[in-house]
């Protein structure tokens, strides 16, 4: 049983695991990691062999804290996680307060006879688990225990309507029925013939409680903060190449990296139309900052690609990631030939400018079924449940581990994802500021205090530090209306002016407006390129008879969308997403 589970989670060649069987507990535990990676290293034992870790991503425990522990007589590897059996042996429980990063892991103490279940602060490192009877299952991705319950093999008519609604599952559950997502911070001990013992070991009001700086003494702690855990996220064996793009959260990171020439590959997604905003300008960064650039295209080669890459990014996101994801999943096996860790500035809007990136916006009417529409009413009502409080709270605990870990763990399927937004010492310093820099200002100070040359750089968005008089504000609203202009082309086009669009279909005009910002056309995409995908996809017999749908809705939608004449981008989305997850998981073909 555990053999098959860790082989759901084998998703490339490159990936080592292993099993650990003790009958004696009534414990059966397996693994699979990337090769060289921070966690290739298990199991990890201490030196009497009596307390083991089974470790998943990564910790950026301060370096002085790792070498105290030599210094108190440990032994253990370099650049892996071999020290955190020692931590625990020296901290007990508090070691999980200690570690620092997207992690979840299994801490087994055959002195007390108990396992512990434990995952990071955030909840990004999924995972699931389900219990009944006959024991207590777990697993990283849901699709292994899927594999062994037939039971959990249906989909959750609740989780459904949230996923089509939001883009997400809210509220710890899963999309799969019995089957749920350890919360955020938890540290579960479970001994046998015992109840589990539910238990956290952080709670979000720790950070909400603290004073707000002022704006000097922010920016002074910001600056500190970050020139001191920055260098934490180039550590180990492994090369590292930074994701580079116009925006200013990587180019933070570039302006304070401080690497030797050439040794920090950078590298853009690129699209077909033209070099976008992003290509242009990471690569003006990187020159100036004397790095080598690539471009990643988002192409020919992916849309012939697209069919098995969308159903695999599907599978790999346990059905939370929608088909958009074959682009993660393209772009990340490029990138992986550059350098196998990725440095991102991903998130750094979300904890610093504390911005929302998902909300309700369900599908067009008379579509689903009756019943399940019905539930994009609860499903809205519920996040707005959820956006009360905190707002940074939200981002950090909430949309992270729901909504964008779905987006993780596609592309960290490939790499190893390193992004220092979320470092706790910065989370923590971000519930410090004051409102009026919950914007671009620190970050653009912070850019010219460590590299002036990258902040007179102008952004995506036209932003310059510092700004010049008429002139930064004009490329600004340009680059807001071409922005504006493309999204409302492509993938959120009315329908009137698509059937207008239709009309004047042999002037070509996305070549106009596309590629200024986005790589993915997805709305274009459908009615040429994969047009002939959709219909061998979703036009057989299984997928026009599937329950959630209303009889005939999916033929008219491919005719009137693959024709020109309306938009039906989004809703094609969650229909062919919702037949990769039948066919994949639910009936495991």
């Amino acid at each position: 049983m555990v053999e098959s589970m860790v082989k759901c989670l084998m998703h490339e060649p490159f990936y080592t695991d292993g099993t650990y069987i003790n009958e004696e507990l009534g414990l059966w535990l397996g693994w699979a990691n990337h090769a060289g990676s921070f966690s290739d290293c298990l199991p990890i034992w201490n030196e009497k062999k009596d307390i083991c870790v089974l470790f998943s991503g990564e910790d950026f425990t301060d370096q002085a804290d790792i070498d105290a522990l030599r210094m108190r007589g440990h032994k253990f590897g370099s650049d892996d996680a071999s020290y955190l059996v020692h931590l625990y042996e020296e901290m007990g429980f508090g070691f999980l307060e200690k570690l620092n990063g997207w992690f979840s892991g299994v801490l087994l103490d055959l002195r007390e006879q108990k396992l512990v279940l434990f995952n990071d602060r955030y909840g990004v490192n999924r995972l699931y688990y389900y219990e009944d009877a006959s024991g207590f299952y777990f697993s990283s991705e849901a699709k292994a225990l899927l594999k062994v319950l037939p039971a959990t093999r249906q989909l959750n008519l609740r989780s459904l309507g949230e996923v089509l609604c939001c883009e997400a599952v809210l509220q710890n559950r899963s999309l799969f029925s019995g089957i749920s997502l350890l919360p955020a911070g938890s540290a579960w001990v479970i001994s046998r013939g015992q109840p589990v013992k539910k238990k956290t070991y952080f709670k979000q009001e720790s950070w909400e409680g603290q004073p707000e700086l002022s704006e000097s003494d922010f920016y002074e702690k910001l600056k500190e903060t970050w020139t001191r855990v920055l260098p934490r996220y180039f550590r180990g064996k492994e090369p590292i190449g930074l994701s580079l793009t116009g925006g200013v959260d990587s180019r933070m990171i570039l302006a304070w990296a401080h690497r030797p020439p050439g040794t920090l590959p950078c590298y853009t997604w690129g699209g077909t139309y033209r070099d976008c905003a992003d290509v242009k300008i990471a690569r003006r960064a990187a020159k100036l900052c004397r790095q080598p650039h690539n471009t990643i295209f988002v192409g020919a080669e992916f849309l012939s690609q697209f069919h098995d890459l969308a159903e695999r990014a599907v599978y790999i996101s346990d059905g939370t990631m929608d088909v958009t994801g074959s682009v993660d999943l393209y772009v990340q096996r490029l990138a992986r030939q550059i350098a196998p860790v990725r440095v991102s500035g991903v998130c750094g809007g979300e904890i610093l400018r504390r911005l929302v990136m998902f909300k309700p916006a369900p599908p067009q009417q008379c579509l689903f079924d009756p019943e399940l529409e019905r539930s994009f009413h609860n499903a809205a009502a519920t996040y707005a449940d959820e956006l009360q409080g905190h707002r940074l709270s939200f981002t950090s605990f909430k949309q992270a581990p729901w909504y964008m870990a779905s987006k993780f763990t596609v592309e960290r399927s490939q790499v190893t994802y390193r992004t220092p937004y979320f470092d706790n010492d910065l989370v923590a310093l971000a519930y410090q500021t004051p409102p009026k820099l919950l914007n671009n200002e620190p970050a653009l100070r912070l850019i010219a205090d460590g590299n002036q040359g990258l902040a007179r750089i102008g952004t995506d968005r036209g932003i310059a530090f510092p700004s010049i008089p008429g002139i930064t504000h004009a490329l600004h609203q340009y680059q807001e209306f071409t922005f504006k202009a493309e999204y409302a082309y492509d993938y959120g086009m009315p329908q009137w002016l698509a059937r207008l669009d239709h009309i004047f279909a042999p002037l070509r005009l996305e070549k106009l407006f596309l590629g200024r910002h986005k790589v993915a056309h997805f709305r274009v995409w459908y009615r040429d390129e994969l047009s002939r995908c959709l219909r061998e996809m979703l036009l057989d017999s299984d997928a026009r008879s599937r329950s959630y749908l209303r009889a005939n809705s999916l033929e008219k939608i491919l005719k009137a969308h693959t024709s020109g004449q309306r938009n039906y981008a989004f809703e094609i989305h969650k229909i062919l997403t919702l037949e990769f997850i039948q066919r994949k998981l639910i009936e495991l073909n």
